[in-house]
């Protein structure tokens, strides 16, 4: 084991070399190779190629050299065509606060039976008037810049419930599909972390149709792994169990603090409430949000096998079919 390991559990170590090709001997070499193709990319600022910060990379794509260059890459190139959304790039930015005090994300305290981090979202909570969709998508980059720091999420992943629950039409009819393929660039394409599952409950009608409109530019990875259980809870149980989820997922904890994580990237400025407003805001979130040009994003096809077991290991779940209950 190398010091760029120190921060596993021997669990974890031998997870990374199973599934991820982890190998310490040569560790270092796979970094290096890496980090050699930094100067076939002129036109990128790379800001950042120390060792444990390219590791993230290559644990993000099972230490496959190409792939893991090219997440980097465009991790960097993603962040320079979008400037804006990098100014001010901290927890205590005004547009970045009030998304995390309204629980975007929001994190629970348990990982789940792989070691994952179980990220929430609750959708109705976003004020639109507080601030924008691009503020809460700056919020979750940062999150997650913050928790990708833990070696052992680096190897483990994530997991993501979203609750739609009382979401309007007149929210949804701000997911334009430009600032939705400006979400997929930056989560999908751009971020060194691995997603084992995107859960969807509660979602109306309305979120689903705009799920059908965006699955193409989805990667095949990420379809198999975007569920939509509706109001069907015991789906989701079959995924993650109940033991570790708050109440609002038919779990067996209490209500989810809203707040938990804010909390933790804020400290004592948490109840530090300046005058904010959306129109008063000093950057160009919102006109930011008119005028999306992200890259234009290949289209692919994928069949998946229907079928739920009650129960499900990680190879079942990997397979299991998305759900499309509107119950």
């Amino acid at each position: 084991m190398t010091h760029l390991q120190a921060g596993l559990s021997p669990e974890t170590l031998e997870k990374a070399r199973l599934e991820l090709n982890e190998n310490p001997d040569t560790l270092h070499q796979d970094i290096q190779e890496v980090r050699d193709m930094v100067i076939t990319r002129p036109d990128i600022g790379f800001l950042r190629t120390d060792d444990a910060f390219i590791l993230r990379f290559l644990r993000a794509r099972k230490f496959q050299h190409f792939e893991a260059f090219r997440l980097l890459a465009q991790y960097f190139e993603y962040r320079q065509q979008n400037l804006d959304m990098f100014k001010s790039f901290k927890a205590t930015d005004p547009g970045i606060k009030q998304a995390l005090k309204d629980g975007f994300p929001g994190g629970l305290a348990n990982l789940d039976h792989y070691g994952r981090k179980i990220l929430v979202l609750f959708a109705a909570n976003w004020d639109q008037s507080r601030y924008t969709l691009v503020d809460i998508l700056r919020a979750i980059l940062l999150s997650l810049e913050a928790m990708i720091e833990d070696p052992e999420l680096q190897v483990n992943g994530f997991v993501l419930i979203i609750d739609w629950s009382n979401f309007t039409f007149k929210q949804a009819s701000k997911l334009t599909p430009s600032m939705l393929r400006l979400a997929i660039e930056g989560l999908q394409d751009s971020f060194p972390a691995r997603f084992g599952g995107i859960h969807f409950v509660n979602q109306p009608w309305y979120i689903h149709a705009l799920y059908t409109v965006i699955r193409p530019f989805l990667k095949e990875k990420t379809r198999k792994r975007i569920f939509l259980h509706g109001n069907n809870l015991n789906s989701l149980h079959q995924l993650i169990h109940p033991e570790i989820l708050p109440s609002e997922f038919g779990g067996m904890l209490p209500p989810y603090d809203m707040g938990t994580w804010a909390r933790t990237l804020l400290d004592h400025e948490y109840d530090d409430d300046s005058e904010y407003s959306v129109d008063s805001y000093s950057t160009p979130a919102k006109e930011l949000e008119k005028d999306l040009s992200p890259k234009s994003m290949k289209r692919s096809q994928s069949v998946v096998d229907p079928g739920v077991p009650k129960r499900l290991d990680k190879n079942e779940e990997e397979n299991m079919q998305p759900l499309l209950s509107l119950d």
